[in-house]
């Protein structure tokens, strides 16, 4: 078993893993809300928990992946503003509220199995544990941490010496700066345990309890989730590094309290940020959304977006570019390339070389301090292009590093341009003829018809490349 290093959101450091059972990692993600699509800023803090959970399970842990899906509770503002966002998204599709979760559920693991996101060991919906997060919040009750005020139960914030600490919150200065309004709540940092329904709506999810009909509030459903399926206290938790100052604080809070036991996680892993071009964070309130199914459509195998997530440390800002993307796709297609040419040399009985083995541990080394994929795909370009390597041993390494990258390149085909049907040939070049003739809406007619068939096409300094989707 190779020890693992993590830098610990709750320390502020790197700390060697040390479980809580031997021998094995108990892991709770945040999971998506599921309202709209995920998109691709989204998509890389679940990708940084897949490599997660394959770098445990290369350095010989026996793994437990625990991810929620938000299905209710979530509200527009990340506190206790505005409405549920599901409700939002019900009127603007015009569906009910379940059918919106179940859409937009069966749509985020789609993407993730595109993107190889492997998924996670149990997976909890917030609707089907209602019953678990009342319990939590009586226990918070009994121990004196909650008030009612109209709207809700809510957690005071006042009740827990430590509130803020994770996130180095500046507590007296929230209070001191906080706007007289006519909420109810006692501090500007007290959150939402239980919502009540609106008196003069009814909502499509809402719940009797020994507060009235009502709600869960988002934070205490991950809690509720998490102490079920890893116990009270567990080893590792991760998300964006949105959910530091907000949601994972009151995790902490709302958790100890009810149980008496700290910390509540050992290990606190937060991604960062996906930005576009402009220096913004990818949003769906701005508009500038992109989906594992839009970068598709426009002929880019989802696992160039793999690529490109691996590329950077997740702890450090990922700008997004299209140049970027094409950079990755033309890395991988050599990657992929020169690995298939090494696949009739495969031998699972080769003995590794002293430098094979080397190259064996500075992959573990890397790959354990932290995640650190970037050196490891430096590590895997290193060995393709070793001659003193045989192609038995370097195919071999491949296939190990492969179990944290995620690539599956033992499962890839190389496709030709023979591979691709005549007719669709045939509307590739009557699509080119069009755009020589600058018939632009012709040449997009044609798009959509290849695309229909099946297939995508990318245009590019060196011509068109066409691609099954």
């Amino acid at each position: 078993m190779h020890a693992v290093k993590l830098y610990n959101t709750r320390t502020r450091q790197k700390d060697v893993f040390t479980p809580l059972e031997e021998g094995k990692a108990g892991i709770y993600s945040c999971g998506p809300t599921v309202y709209a699509y995920a998109h691709i800023g989204n998509m890389r803090a679940y990708v940084f928990a897949d490599v997660l959970r394959r770098v445990f399970d290369y350095a010989g842990y026996e793994t437990n992946h625990v991810m929620n899906i938000t299905d209710v509770g979530h509200l527009v503002s990340d506190g206790d503003d505005g409405e549920d966002k599901m409700e939002v998204g019900k009127r603007r599709e015009n569906l009910d509220a379940w059918g919106l979760a179940e859409k937009y559920t069966e749509a985020f693991f789609a993407h993730a199995k595109k993107l190889h996101v492997q998924v996670p060991h149990i997976v909890c919906k917030a609707t089907d544990h209602i019953p678990e997060q009342i319990t939590m919040i009586k226990q918070l009750e009994e121990g004196g941490y909650t008030y009612v005020i109209d709207d809700g139960v809510y957690f005071d914030t006042e009740k827990f010496d430590r509130y803020g600490d994770m996130a180095k919150l500046d507590i007296e200065g929230l209070q001191s700066g906080k706007r007289i309004d006519d909420s109810g709540k006692r501090n500007k940092t007290d959150f939402a345990l239980w919502k009540f329904s609106p008196k003069d709506a009814q909502r499509d999810m809402e719940w009797d309890s020994p507060w009235g009909k009502g709600f869960p509030g988002w934070h205490i459903e991950c809690s509720a989730m998490s102490s079920k399926y890893l116990g009270e206290q567990f080893d590792i938790h991760t998300g964006g590094i949105d959910h530091i100052q907000v949601h994972h604080t009151n995790e902490i809070a709302q958790s100890e309290c009810a149980t008496g036991k700290a910390p509540f996680v050992n290990y606190w892993l937060h991604c960062e940020f996906l930005s576009m071009d402009k220096d913004s964070k990818m949003s769906k309130s701005k508009g500038d959304v992109l989906t594992v199914d839009v970068l598709q459509e426009k002929g880019y195998d989802p696992l160039v977006l793999r690529y490109l997530y691996l590329t950077s440390h997740y702890r450090n800002p990922l700008k997004f570019s299209f140049k970027s993307l094409d950079m990755a796709a033309t890395t991988l297609k050599k990657l992929i390339k020169n690995i298939l040419k090494l696949r009739g040399s495969a031998d699972a009985s080769v003995t590794l070389s002293e430098k094979a083995t080397e190259y064996e541990i500075r992959f573990m080394d890397a790959v354990c301090d932290d995640l650190n994929t970037a050196v490891g795909l430096a590590e895997l370009h290193a060995v393709l292009g070793d001659h003193d390597l045989s192609d038995a041993e370097k195919y071999a390494l491949v296939s190990k590093f492969d179990l944290v990258f995620g690539f599956d390149f033992a499962g890839m085909e190389e496709e030709t341009a023979e591979d691709t049907p005549a007719d669709v040939l045939d509307l590739v070049q009557a699509r080119e003829d069009a755009r020589k003739n600058k018939e632009w809406a012709e040449a997009d007619r044609l798009r959509d018809e290849i695309t229909a068939k099946g297939y995508s096409i990318k245009d590019s300094a060196d011509g068109v490349e066409v691609m099954k989707m």
